[in-house]
């Protein structure tokens, strides 16, 4: 079996798959940050 270039797949498919991944990983990062900023909110008004 000889091992080759990659296919043009992997070109377009690779960068996708990282997009889609920082685009979860701001969405929920954005998430967690409004949830402390909230929680820090209320703890200094008690």
């Amino acid at each position: 079996m000889s091992v080759g270039l990659p296919t043009a797949d992997h070109f377009f498919f690779i960068p996708a798959v990282l997009l889609v991944g920082i685009a979860i990983g701001f969405v929920l990062g954005a998430r967690s940050a409004r949830a402390e900023l909230k929680r820090r909110e209320q703890a200094r008004r008690r």
